[in-house]
């Protein structure tokens, strides 16, 4: 008659997981739009993490670079007597304690700070361009999607009208008022209708399982019915301009900018580096007169002599210029490939543009016309089958073309906000 109160928990916990699973299940019921695509391409990407996370470890290192190498601890036994007394017994006979520090010559340590920290600041570069890389890889894949989704909804909703037109032409051909060719022209087609369904569902189940790469099971989900309104770009000179500011570029001057400290370094070579010695020396015993024996304070300098420069430092001076030389050519061998990529695509966007505004002032309109003109005169025993057909199946072609086209302008300006540096 009274409820048990010891239930109670589990009662509120499978009203929770109810609650979940409801919540999970209506998630997946809501579209996946490109630019919520983007966010999680974009959240916690592990490319991009691990190339920030080398430019710390460089940033570290940067620190360490600038730094006096660790000073050396000495400590001896000199003239010791091997054949008899001890340290009382000899008067050089002592215990030694010293320290050596190295210095490295001119401006090594702040010219290999700068060099690594020059090295930390290409691999942020790096991870800003595998962020946008990112972004256009996930904008590709989701528009691919896309245009399959469409793809299969156009042919799906044809399919009926053929199926339809199957019946009729049998029926006509039961009362004698169609011949055989016709009925099996309907069939044909409509046959040929299911194969590329087929195909489409083929197409879209790979395109799904390249956006999830980026988006994981979100893939799943349906995607939105509306492309990004990405139909204005910029001249051609501003994209050159933001070309200009792409991440692999700035990466590029960075490693030009660490090769010529690698030859600042190498030219430091020429001056020489020096030590600092300080020793102490401990002498136990008396002297002749009963005074004890004094201890030794040791100071020293020494310091290098570049003398045969011919095949060390003149080598490495020659070796740092070549690889400054190599980082040159290879920023110019980069920015060639960008911006002929750039023009390409964007003769290609042009192009589309073209093409797409064709399809809306002409083409659609002719295409469902002619199909709708051959289906009046087939039903009015003026036309032939065999035009029907093609009517109808070029008036579906010519829609799924327009959907084609209008993806790959998006895609087109997916990778010219690359490489002009458009915003989201």
């Amino acid at each position: 008659m009274f409820a048990v109160p010891g239930r109670l928990p589990a009662i509120h916990a499978v009203a929770i997981i109810a609650l979940l699973a409801t919540s999970a299940h209506a998630q997946q019921r809501i579209p996946l739009t490109l630019a919520e695509a983007e966010d999680l391409a974009l959240r916690d990407e592990p490319g991009q993490a691990s190339l920030l996370a080398q430019a710390a470890a460089l940033d570290e290192e940067s620190v360490a670079a600038g730094q006096l190498p660790d000073p050396m601890l000495r400590t001896a036994v000199a003239n010791y007597p091997i054949e008899s007394g001890g340290f009382t017994t000899e008067g050089m006979s002592q215990v030694q304690l010293g320290l050596h520090q190295v210095f490295p010559p001119g401006d090594t340590r702040e010219i290999s700070m700068h060099r690594v920290e020059t090295l930390a600041l290409a691999m942020k570069e790096h991870a800003d361009g595998r962020g946008r890389d990112v972004l256009t890889a996930v904008r590709q894949s989701w528009l691919e999607a896309y245009y399959w989704q469409r793809a299969q909804a156009i042919v799906s909703e044809s399919r009926p009208f053929f199926e339809d037109l199957a019946t009729v032409t049998r029926s006509m051909y039961s009362v004698g008022r169609k011949d055989q060719q016709d009925l099996l022209r309907a069939d044909l087609e409509l046959s040929r209708i299911d194969d590329r369904l087929i195909e489409i569902n083929r197409q879209h189940a790979r395109a799904v399982a390249a956006l999830s790469e980026w988006v994981g099971d979100n893939a799943a989900r349906r995607l939105a019915d509306k492309l990004p309104e990405w139909t204005g770009l910029p001249s051609i000179e501003t994209l050159r301009a933001g070309l200009m500011e792409h991440p692999m570029l700035r990466a590029a001057d960075a490693r030009i900018e660490a090769r010529q400290a690698g030859v600042n370094l190498a030219e430091e070579k020429y001056k020489p580096g020096w030590a600092v010695d300080f020793g102490y020396a401990h002498r136990n015993g008396v002297l002749p007169n009963g005074e004890p024996r004094s201890d030794f304070v040791t100071l020293a300098v020494t310091m290098d002599l570049p003398m045969f420069r011919k095949n060390r430092q003149d080598r490495r001076v020659a070796a740092a210029l070549n690889e400054r030389r190599a980082a040159i050519d290879s920023k110019e061998q980069l920015l060639r490939r960008l911006r002929s990529r750039l023009d390409a695509e964007y003769a290609r966007w042009t192009d589309l543009n073209r093409r797409i505004d064709l399809y809306d002032r002409q083409i659609l309109s002719l295409a469902s016309d002619h199909a709708q003109a051959a289906l009046l005169a087939y039903q009015s025993d003026a036309g032939d089958f065999a035009d029907v057909m093609r009517g109808y199946i070029n008036d579906l072609n010519t829609r799924v073309d327009h959907i084609r086209l209008q993806v790959e302008r998006a895609q087109s300006y997916a990778t010219l906000a690359n490489l002009g540096g458009l915003p989201r």
